[in-house]
């Protein structure tokens, strides 16, 4: 009998994370290795946000913060969301988490039951999958294929509902792709979903600022879908605060009590000095976001100009977010001295240890042909790491 329960044996360990440790397990070695695995701007946190967090810790916010965040704090999500989303939510109706993964958690928890379906377009980020074994629910895959930018149509939501389904994870700006659906899309897909009103929308959106194409556009906006949608962000990539961690989530109001339910007994509130720089990020305005969000506009292009050099990889163009999800089928089936490269991890460890730049294998995100390459890097390590990944690719054969 294992000492372990099934929940945890049946947890697949994050590849992402694991790719970032191997890197650093190298690096400790003295291996000059590039780390483009890694999900986090490589910017530091806007100074005025730092020196609200230094305040915050003069002033004594060193105590138990309430459990669904400081008032202060989800009253300026509130306003974040009437401002910039033309969404209007009570600050009950808002629960401050340990970063957006606990607050996607918190809802999943919180809705399925063992059994019930939740319908996930691949690719997906690494934990949506995981969340949803979890609360012991049937994760539901629908595939999106690059011909058609990474997205799922309307046809295949409505083929994978069942009398089962509780919920649907949507993911725009996505993570690993980079695709945007635009008002158009949602709009249509909503017409699906309004078809089925017991449906729930768990709607992850913390890439929004980081977008190249316009103005980001959330399914929760459409007439009808506010009731049903729980709709996560953070502050992590925008402002790049990721070590911060805090993430927020905005839903109706019997939702976000469950959450905060789940929240008391877990974690309790979030960071107090955290919550705190959180609000200045939130007010301060986003021309430091805007700089991020145009030097990984820079670098995307940068990205995809090295990337079209290397022979056997085809790629979409990302809408968003600082990644990019080449297809590598031209790749597998290849060789070059001990190296067979016949999977998508194969190619991971070949890059790896030859070139000694991480990546991560899309098979963490469901797309076993393609990779996930993060351009969260200064110029000169893209550069210097497309190099060294087009000369090790070049000699396979």
């Amino acid at each position: 009998m294992s000492k372990l329960s099934d929940r945890i044996l049946n947890l697949s360990d994050s590849q992402t994370l694991a790719m970032a440790q191997r890197s650093r397990d190298l690096k400790e070695k003295g291996v000059d290795v590039i780390n483009l695995s890694i999900g986090e701007p490589d910017f530091g946190t806007p100074q005025c946000i730092k020196d609200a967090g230094k305040k915050a810790i003069d002033d004594n916010y060193s105590h138990y913060s309430p459990v669904p965040g400081f008032n202060e704090l989800r009253k300026a999500i509130v306003e974040k969301f009437r401002k910039e989303n033309n969404l209007e939510y009570d600050f009950n109706e808002i629960i401050v988490s340990n970063g957006a993964k606990q607050s996607l958690a918190n809802v999943l928890l919180s809705l399925v039951n063992k059994g019930e379906e939740v319908i996930i377009p691949t690719p997906y980020w690494v934990s949506y999958i995981e969340l949803v074994k979890l609360a012991e629910g049937v994760p539901i895959l629908l595939e999106a294929c690059i011909d058609n930018d990474f997205k799922i149509t309307p046809k295949q939501i409505e083929q994978a509902i069942s009398a089962k389904t509780k919920a649907i994870m949507l993911n725009s700006p996505s993570n690993p792709t980079g695709s945007v659906y635009s008002q158009e899309e949602m709009e249509e897909i909503a017409e699906v979903l309004k078809k089925y009103p017991d449906i729930i929308i768990i709607s992850d959106e913390i890439y929004e600022h980081i977008n190249y194409v316009g103005k980001h556009f959330s399914i929760a906006q459409i007439d009808g879908m506010k009731e049903r949608t729980a709709v996560i962000n953070g502050v992590s990539k925008a402002y790049a605060m990721t070590g911060w961690r805090i993430g927020y989530m905005a839903a109706p109001i019997w939702l976000a009590k469950a959450c905060n339910k789940l929240q008391g007994q877990t974690t309790s509130g979030a960071n107090s000095v955290a919550q705190i720089a959180a609000i200045e990020a939130l007010e301060s305005g986003m021309e430091e976001s805007n700089r991020m969000r145009e030097a990984f506009h820079n670098r995307r292009d940068l990205v995809m100009s090295m990337l079209d050099e290397i022979p056997g990889i085809t790629r979409n163009v990302p809408s968003a977010a600082f990644y990019i999800f080449p297809n590598i089928e031209g790749i597998l089936g290849k060789s070059y001295g001990k190296y067979l490269i016949l999977s998508d991890m194969d190619l991971a460890m070949y890059l790896l240890e030859t070139a000694h730049v991480a990546i991560v294998p899309g098979s963490a995100f469901g797309s076993a042909n393609c990779i996930r390459i993060s351009f969260a890097a200064s110029e000169k390590e893209l550069i210097e790491a497309f190099t060294r990944m087009h000369q090790a690719i070049s000699l396979l054969e």
